[in-house]
């Protein structure tokens, strides 16, 4: 079972859900963290990190000895990664998709493609207070990199499909949202009672239909700002999943790396009452409709 944690605007508390609830339930479980631009889960999950490896991209890379300057392969391009003038063919890595169509279509075999880092994949484990294992998988994406649904579908290739798995989706509806969300059983959405947070909730919920998910919604700060979302909520028949009000020392102790359980510990009790309503949700995604 995968359930994801998203979020249409950053800033909401995504992380602190999706680490709070990973470290309160009392079974073993795989943490993914798929925002692979602005990985933070491990500043609170603390894993021990046991393996590393790059990631890469095909790009082309051609061979002048073969290459007639035909032109084919900037025809087929459409991201414009490759130029053809009267001297010499032009390739820029990062512009090319990766599709492969230029080497595919070269009449002469002029092409090959060679990899291209775009940022790395690392590994870890940790134990929870009461002594369980969460395996750990998250992304590091190469600074001016935009690759970043790449990266994501290499962090989502080392999800143990027999195993609960939570996966921190980046913020935003924009494609690296989809590509992490798009096989989840359940999607927790995190928001807050302002004009921007409900905006934005609109936004990822429609997304959520288009593609099927189940979900339910966590209103962070929920006692700041006005009733628009809870009424929202009310209005689709979304589950309000939690209300967290906002805390000065909550905020203090996130500051310094400290899981909300960690902080106050009646929130423990608060995740597993969530999960044990998320559960049946998500293996019979037909009720929540």
């Amino acid at each position: 079972m995968i359930i994801s944690v998203a979020s249409g605007k950053g800033g909401t508390g995504k992380t602190t859900i999706a680490t709070s609830l990973a470290l309160s339930l009392d079974r073993e479980l795989q943490f993914i963290d798929c925002d692979v631009e602005e990985p933070n889960a491990h500043i609170f999950l603390k894993p021990e990190i046991n393996a590393s490896e790059t990631v890469g991209l095909p790009v082309p890379r051609i061979d002048p000895g073969r290459c007639v300057l035909c032109g084919h392969c900037q025809e087929v391009c459409a991201y414009n990664a490759i130029a053809v003038t009267s001297l010499q063919v032009l390739t820029f890595p990062e512009l090319c998709h990766s599709c492969g169509a230029c080497a595919l279509l070269c009449p002469q075999q002029a092409i090959e493609e060679i990899p291209r880092e775009i940022g790395t994949l690392e590994t870890g484990a940790l134990r929870t207070f009461s002594g369980r294992a969460i395996r750990f998988v998250h992304g590091r994406l190469n600074p001016k990199e935009v690759a970043t649904p790449h990266l994501i579908r290499q962090v989502k290739a080392r999800i143990e499909p027999d195993s609960l798995v939570i996966m921190d989706a980046p913020p935003g509806t924009t494609c690296p949202v989809v590509q992490t969300i798009k096989d989840s059983h359940f999607c927790i959405l995190v928001t807050e009672p302002t004009p921007f947070g409900f905006h934005d909730l609109k936004l990822i919920i429609e997304l959520l239909k288009q593609i099927r998910i189940p979900h339910g919604v966590v209103i962070n700060r929920c006692d700041i700002g006005d009733r628009q979302v809870e009424s929202f909520c009310e209005e689709q028949q979304i589950p309000v999943l939690m209300r967290i009000p906002f805390s000065l020392d909550i905020a203090r102790m996130y500051s310094r790396g400290v899981a909300l359980i960690e902080a106050d510990r009646q929130y423990r009790r608060k995740f597993q009452e969530m999960f044990e309503i998320i559960e049946p949700r998500a293996l019979q995604p037909d009720s929540l409709q």
